[in-house]
């Protein structure tokens, strides 16, 4: 849509998609209401564009239709639904409207209770075509709903599935574009959309890994996470029942000192009497800020180079904004609670965790802090530094505190809240990525035995982080 022209509200976005005769299709939600359908009902014009609409909000009936499945929010129901529908409405009425494009809307959606226990969230997606007689598009989101009232949780489902209708058709020019329209009308303050995911023929050039970290920027979410697939994966159902071992990082590019900190924070993490090894996910961490280089700009091949390179490792990516580690262990205890929550982190790290200048912003200053990083089985696996004098290490033992917090910091390390990684390979302590990176740069021999071999290789068949080959330096 032009931009030059003001956002349309909910009512004139439904009349808009009602009013083109080439969209068709059917709607299909289970639970909160049928406040999509409804919209666009309301907005006028509807049977031009509604073919069928459903509600199978019984569990049987809806085990009846779309298949037996114990879980009725989630994104497994989700493909099902998309897939029953589109493939109900294109075997009845494919080849009777040469000029339609079809669609199947669905979405499965839990709000808030009586009693207010529970996280309002859901799925959504669309299966359309945006030619006729041609394959369709899939996408798929997952939305947390804030409101403290369910009637309120519906409203908002409604305006984002208008949004998403809307966008699916008349938004398709700019993924930016397209991801901010699905907030409008709607208060950033009432839904989070933590999950989307595009693909199909008209969007081949879509790279949802570049998606995620989109939604970060855009305030869409706070967190987003993809697998070594490249596909965007929702973080409750990942994290789910899972002892977390998290290592934050630049990864500009995974040295051997990186691998060496997963090594050995797994092989110490698993040895808690608490934590299952089978129960055990690894997630590498990107921060905004740490995407960031000189400048205040994400540079989006810079982001894609790193995280090819973490997907060769076959690595569980998450972007976060939490600049304060006390707001990640926040957010993963939230989501998993009663699992065990490793992070790994150089002893550098540590040091500036203890620098109380960074908690000025809070009431409780660092005490409040501490109270949300140290919670709920959360404990910090310590990797360490070289001090220069030859075998010397700068580790836990040896961290210089404030006097006024030493009281507060040896009580954590009894109490095994901070650790001190053992059985770390004390030669790879000397790697900075940083200076890897220079050397890559600027063509210097040996940064290939400075990283894993399969990062070298990668690095030097895609050309990442700015290498040129010999060849191609001198024919250039």
């Amino acid at each position: 849509m032009d931009q030059n022209f003001r956002t349309l509200t909910t009512k004139e976005k439904a009349l808009r998609v009602n009013l083109d005769a080439t969209i068709y299709g059917s709607f299909s939600e289970i639970g909160a209401g049928q406040d999509v359908a409804v919209s666009f009902f309301q907005a006028g014009g509807a049977s031009g564009t509604i073919a069928l609409t459903q509600s199978a909000y019984d569990k049987k009936v809806s085990n009846a239709i779309y298949g037996e499945g114990k879980r009725f929010v989630s994104k497994g129901r989700l493909m099902r639904m998309l897939d029953h529908d589109f493939n109900n409405i294109t075997d009845k009425l494919s080849g009777t409207e040469e000029t339609k494009t079809y669609f199947a809307f669905a979405d499965t959606i839990e709000t808030i209770n009586f009693h207010k226990t529970n996280q309002g969230h859901g799925w959504m997606g669309m299966k359309f075509q945006l030619k006729p007689d041609k394959e369709p598009n899939t996408v798929v989101l997952h939305v947390k709903l804030h409101d403290n009232d369910a009637l309120l949780q519906q409203k908002a489902v409604g305006r984002l599935g208008v949004n998403l209708v809307h966008a699916c058709y008349f938004e398709t020019d700019s993924i930016e574009g397209f991801l901010s329209s699905l907030m409008d009308s709607i208060d950033s303050s009432r839904i989070e959309i933590d999950m989307f995911n595009i693909e199909g023929p008209d969007f081949g050039n879509i790279d949802n890994r570049l998606i995620s970290l989109k939604m970060v920027k855009m305030g869409l979410t706070s967190a987003a996470m993809f697998g070594p697939d490249g596909t965007n994966v929702q973080s409750s159902e990942i994290l789910y029942r899972k002892n977390i071992l998290l290592l934050r990082g630049r990864f500009r590019p995974p040295t051997l000192v990186n691998v060496d900190m997963l090594l050995s924070g797994y092989r110490q993490f698993i040895l808690d009497p608490v934590v299952e090894k089978k129960d055990v996910l690894v997630l590498c961490e990107l921060t905004l800020n740490n995407l960031r280089s000189d400048s205040t700009e994400i540079d989006e091949k810079d982001f894609m180079d790193r995280v090819d390179i973490l997907s060769q490792l076959g690595q569980t990516v998450m972007i976060t904004n939490f600049q304060q580690y006390y707001k990640l262990t926040n957010f993963l205890t939230d989501v998993n609670r009663g699992y065990k929550i490793g992070v790994l982190m150089g002893v550098n790290n540590l040091e500036a965790i203890f620098n109380p200048i960074y908690y000025k912003s809070l009431k409780g200053g660092i005490l409040e802090s501490f109270g949300h990083l140290f919670g709920r089985n959360v404990k910090l696996l310590i990797y360490p530094a070289t001090n220069g004098d030859g075998d010397g290490l700068y580790n836990c033992e040896c961290l210089d505190v404030d006097e006024k917090l030493n009281h507060l910091y040896r009580f954590l390390m009894e109490g095994q809240k901070i650790e001190d990684l053992r059985n770390v390979n004390r030669n790879l302590l000397t790697i900075y990525s940083d200076d890897v990176l220079e050397m890559i740069r600027h063509r210097q021999d040996g940064w290939e035995k400075l990283v894993p071999n399969k990062v070298a290789k990668t690095i030097k068949r895609k050309k990442l982080f700015g290498y040129v080959s010999e060849f191609e330096e001198v024919t250039s």
